[in-house]
């Protein structure tokens, strides 16, 4: 799979495009929808599962205003996008409050705070441009395309992150999941 395979899995299956236009419709600063939607969608493929054969616990969204950098207003997107999309389990979190929450400098904007997320597969967005996908990845696509979990480098140095990103390589479960994949770094 290459990354345009990917925009255009993202681009042809309804219940991956539809929430990236849903996003796209709030006209929201910087917003992108990444983490697990992305990540599983493209191991599951990889892997020759069906789609939807590991949904993500949630759809994260994520933006960023230094404006409305308060949890009221992502709980009132976060409503909007039910009522566009009722049953889907959107999480929307403003980027620009985020950094003070994860013990971190403030974030500059979206691509820096995903810059931080805990694995660089994880650390990938995907939004609606009106003719199709838009990818980014601050860490570039290989380690997703290629089915490998490694840390971010905020999260392969110092004791405390990467005890979490261990952690989540446990909860998740990720190699039960998806034969071949690699987690390296722990």
């Amino acid at each position: 799979m290459t990354p345009a395979d990917l925009a255009g899995l993202l681009a042809a299956e309804p219940r991956l495009r539809d929430p990236l236009r849903a996003v796209a419709a709030l006209g929201l600063p910087q917003a992108w929808i990444g983490a697990g939607f992305l990540r599983n969608a493209a191991w599951d493929a990889l892997a020759g599962l069906p789609f939807g054969a590991n949904p993500p616990g949630d759809i994260d969204v994520v933006w960023f205003d230094t404006g409305r950098a308060d949890s009221a207003t992502d709980v009132a997107i976060e409503a909007i996008l039910r009522a566009a999309l009722p049953g889907v389990p959107w999480s929307v979190k403003n980027q620009a409050r985020m950094a003070a929450r994860n013990g971190d400098a403030p974030y500059a904007g979206v691509a820096d705070a995903v810059s931080r997320w805990p694995e660089t597969a994880t650390a990938v967005l995907a939004r609606w441009n009106g003719a199709g996908v838009d990818l980014a990845a601050p860490w570039g696509l290989d380690d997703l395309l290629g089915r490998v979990v490694r840390p971010t480098p905020g999260f392969a140095a110092g004791a405390v992150k990467h005890a979490v990103f261990l952690a989540r390589c446990r909860e998740k479960r990720w190699t039960e999941r998806w034969s071949g994949l690699r987690i390296l770094g722990g």
